[in-house]
């Protein structure tokens, strides 16, 4: 038996509008220019770290977009986070890809392969496989255990029940409440000997993607459980649903929460939509202006919202080596850039007016999160 979908409130179905309100929005930015694939790729990095974070493996913003670009990353970063975040990084690429899997369907192979591709630096906690004995998740203190999962012998039930209930249960629940959901039940089946947290944010995310929402990482709450409050929140609403496998609890606390991050994140991702249109059009202007080709508009662009890689820049330009090189010396010499790092971690980022651009703009964006539930 798996824990149901509760019945929503008033509430909870006048915030699912506003989520949708937003969801929408994002459907006209998605067709927007260039400059909605840099936003893109920081919100996929940003959920691929902001779930690894909860796991206790922290990298920057930056090495977690360099990891997303397959580049080197600072020898300071920690070998474990650098391979659980390249992990997660494979994993949800193939999530995201599911959305255009016309034969695709749930399966436990489909599931184990997915846990298998973030836990494979880790042989020993036997990735991909179920585990054979009981477990307990501790908390703060390890005598007072947070949650005691059901026993192994009836994982196999449970994770079929799961597969048949992603591929046809409740079809007519709100997609994010059946995303929330997934979440929850892999989460409770705690099925593997680790990594089932980062399995049953990464399941909610895929349940979302294979809904059909364009982008599914403008629709993911992965980023916003990452922020540290955030993230004790997460815990306490998982801990509300109960200290052991019990599915007759209701769970609409737990709905309630996923669809207050959801909305929450929503205003995130508007934000940055809305800094990412704004900075590249004033510095297409900054360009026109200077008579630098058209194309290094997208060279600053990356330097200003994040960092500019020379590699990267010429394989989205369709530039050779040279080309690349000589646009990225004369926007240094013309003030806009500036090199960090070295050898082959060497990036640029903004500077002078470019980085003027890009600070007023965030200046007038930045506005503190409404709450949808009118906390």
């Amino acid at each position: 038996m798996l824990y149901a979908v509760p019945a929503l409130d008033g509430d909870d179905n006048r915030v699912l509008g506003e989520i949708e309100s937003l969801h929408a929005a994002f459907l006209q930015f998605g067709r927007a220019g260039e400059w909605v694939g840099g936003v893109r790729k920081r919100l996929f990095a940003s959920a691929i770290r902001g779930s690894n974070t909860i796991e206790g493996y922290t990298v920057s913003p930056t090495a977690a977009t360099a990891i997303v670009d397959h580049v080197a990353v600072p020898a300071d970063v920690p070998e474990e986070a650098r391979e659980a975040v390249r992990g997660y990084r494979d994993a949800l690429t193939w999530v995201t890809q599911t959305a255009d899997m016309a034969s695709f369907a749930y399966s436990e192979t489909a599931l184990s392969a997915l846990h298998f591709m973030m836990m494979r630096f880790w042989p020993e906690r036997a990735p991909g496989r179920y585990r054979t004995r009981g477990i307990v998740v501790t908390g703060a203190d390890p005598l007072v255990p947070a949650y005691v999962g059901p026993d192994a012998d009836r994982i196999p039930g449970l994770m079929s029940e799961l597969v048949d209930w992603l591929n046809a249960g409740d079809l007519a629940a709100h997609l994010l409440v059946r995303a929330a959901m997934a979440h929850l039940n892999l989460v409770r089946v705690h099925p593997w000997r680790d990594g089932n947290g980062r399995m049953s944010r990464c399941l909610q995310t895929m349940v979302i993607a294979r809904g059909g929402r364009l982008a599914p990482e403008f629709c993911s709450i992965e980023e916003w459980l990452g922020f540290e409050l955030n993230t004790v929140d997460y815990y306490r609403a998982l801990q509300e649903t109960g200290g052991t496998y019990e599915p007759a609890t209701d769970v609409h606390s737990w709905v309630r929460f996923c669809l207050r991050a959801h909305h929450l994140q929503a205003q995130i991702v508007d934000r940055r939509l809305r800094y990412g249109q704004e900075v590249w059009a004033a510095l297409a202007e900054l360009v026109a202006g200077s008579g630098f080709h058209a194309r290094t508009v997208a060279a600053l662009y990356a330097a200003a919202t994040d960092h500019l890689r020379r590699e990267i820049y010429a394989g989205a330009e369709g530039l050779s080596r040279d080309q690349s090189v000589r646009d990225v010396r004369a926007l240094e010499r013309a003030g806009l850039l500036t090199a960090v790092g070295y050898g082959a971690t060497l990036a640029y980022v903004a500077a002078g007016p470019a980085r003027e651009i890009a600070d007023q703009v965030a200046a007038g964006l930045t506005a503190p999160a409404r709450e949808p539930y009118g906390r």
